[in-house]
């Protein structure tokens, strides 16, 4: 029988980069961001989760559940992930972040594949050249040692997985997989390399 994956996007930071914008909300190639996240990772798992803390109305118009950081006050991406952990029944939880719209269409049977072989606990994608902390999947028993770590004041998501027995699922072979938009100019660099992308 196939895992039931589950996902969770991340779109409750303070985009700081970005001038304070919403990030998820920010367009590219005329459709939000979060939507191009959607369209990769949607056919690779049962259930979306978007972990949104501003704009939820706008959030759920996409059609999925919505949920805010139990930890208030903007701990990060750890704290979304706590979150989502909560709000999951499924065997494995994929993190995405909310501005990687170019993901692996199969992003979750090759980091499932080396998760389960070498029995890990959780898999960070890499794009061969460094590690993708926000892109893991992971099993949502993790929770309370996440949140331990979140408690004590530590925010490095690597730090805690460095803890954990964990696997490193490599992605070389899509150099831009992980591409992800913190600034205006990144923005109008990445659409421009979707629009080659459709051009082949």
């Amino acid at each position: 029988m196939t895992a039931q994956v589950d996902a969770v996007i991340l779109a409750g930071g303070m985009a700081r980069r970005m001038g304070g914008n919403d990030k998820g909300l920010v367009e590219l190639e005329n459709r939000p961001m979060i939507e191009h996240a959607i369209e990769r990772i949607q056919p690779q798992v049962k259930e979306i989760l978007i972990n949104a803390n501003r704009n939820q109305n706008r959030y759920s118009e996409f059609g999925f559940k919505v949920i805010s950081d139990q930890d208030t006050g903007y701990l990060g991406p750890l704290a979304g992930m706590i979150t989502a952990m909560s709000n999951t029944d499924a065997e494995y939880l994929l993190v995405i972040p909310c501005d990687c719209p170019l993901l692996p269409t199969d992003l979750v049977a090759r980091m499932l594949a080396k998760l389960t072989a070498e029995d890990a606990e959780l898999a960070v994608a890499s794009d061969g050249k460094r590690e993708q902390p926000v892109v893991m999947l992971l099993k949502p028993s993790l929770r309370a040692s996440m949140k331990a770590f979140l408690d004590a004041g530590e925010r490095k998501i690597d730090f805690w997985y460095a803890k954990h027995h964990y696997v490193v699922a490599e992605f070389s072979d899509q150099p831009n997989a992980f591409v992800n938009v913190n600034t205006p100019e990144q923005k109008q660099q990445l659409g421009e390399a979707i629009a080659n992308e459709k051009n082949y």
